[in-house]
């Protein structure tokens, strides 16, 4: 059976999966303020900054891949003019129940009842060239096939869409020390501090050091057929916002 990574573990592909989901089960209900510590709030501009460069108009039709809490579909929907506009469509979706179930609660509280599917993104159930924007924010590391991901995101934007993917790279080096010592020191005591459990942002740590960094994601994303494909990294390169086009 075929190996892949698990942070720094290898496990057996068809194990993956269930681990990744362990680990979303038992942060889901503290995870905005997780995101919080552990970015400082800088998470919040991250993706302001993804919405804006989303650039989604009224009527359009929009996919938010692993969008968690839904922040992202949430900012979408009014961009679209959802409920208002008969063609617009604003999905929130989700490999995780526990974090699709917080979403959506977290949308209805905001009189939001957007449309939301739980589903695997290696097999998107959408009809090709149905979207105008997808995204995905800091869930396609998690990703068993992280190719396969990227080519079923891009077959179902039209031509003249983007899909975009915002998610922890490789920093500077005069950052990575500091970062490293956060990482795997600082991270799991506000994991267990917080959440009450470190394990989960131990892996978190270790799953952000065995994504592909900006140039290779880029890479990646042009094999999965863009045609072009737009590298932003920000914060000394913490993250890194790629944005892929198909014409």
């Amino acid at each position: 059976m075929s190996k892949t990574h698990f942070g720094y573990q290898s496990v057996d592909e068809a194990e993956k999966a269930n681990k990744v989901a362990e680990v979303f089960h038992s942060v889901a209900s503290k995870y905005d303020v997780m995101n919080d510590f552990m970015s400082f709030g800088l998470h919040r501009l991250w993706k302001k900054l993804t919405i804006a460069r989303a650039q989604v108009r009224p009527g359009q039709k929009v996919l938010d891949i692993a969008g968690g809490t839904g922040d992202l579909a949430a900012a979408f929907a009014r961009a679209a003019d959802w409920g208002y506009q008969a063609d617009a469509q604003v999905w929130l979706s989700d490999i995780n129940a526990s974090m699709l179930g917080v979403g959506r609660d977290r949308l209805l509280d905001q009189g939001l009842a957007l449309p939301c599917v739980q589903f695997d993104a290696e097999q998107i159930p959408f009809p090709a060239n149905h979207f105008d924007v997808v995204t995905v924010a800091f869930g396609l590391r998690n990703m068993t096939h992280k190719e396969r991901a990227l080519q079923e995101m891009c077959r179902v934007i039209k031509p003249g869409g983007r899909v975009l993917v915002l998610e922890f790279s490789k920093p500077d080096a005069f950052i990575q020390p500091i970062y490293d010592v956060y990482s795997f020191k600082v991270l799991p005591w506000l994991g267990e501090k917080i959440a009450q459990d470190s394990e989960s942002y131990r892996y978190l740590a270790e799953s952000i050091r065995m994504h592909p960094d900006a140039p290779a994601l880029k890479e990646m994303m042009l094999e999965a057929g863009f045609d072009e494909v737009e590298v932003h990294r920000m914060s000394g390169g913490i993250v890194a916002l790629h944005i892929g086009i198909k014409y």
